[in-house]
């Protein structure tokens, strides 16, 4: 996920058949749309983000 410091909420979570996993439509504040691995525990309306500075908490992304 590179759309850093930008928060985005989970619109929908579908089953993807090709991948046999559950996948997240993310709707980004900056208007951009993105599909991501449904990650355990989210539901409709949380919000995620990603980058250097962010809280951990399921669904969010932090470097290494």
């Amino acid at each position: 996920r590179n759309e850093k410091d930008i928060y985005g909420r989970i619109v929908t979570i579908e089953y993807d058949p090709n991948r046999n996993a559950y996948i997240c439509l993310i709707h980004y504040g900056d208007g951009e749309k993105r599909y991501i691995l449904h990650p355990r525990g989210a539901i409709i309306g949380d919000t995620i983000v990603s980058g250097t500075e962010v809280p951990i908490k399921m669904g969010n992304a932090l470097p290494l």
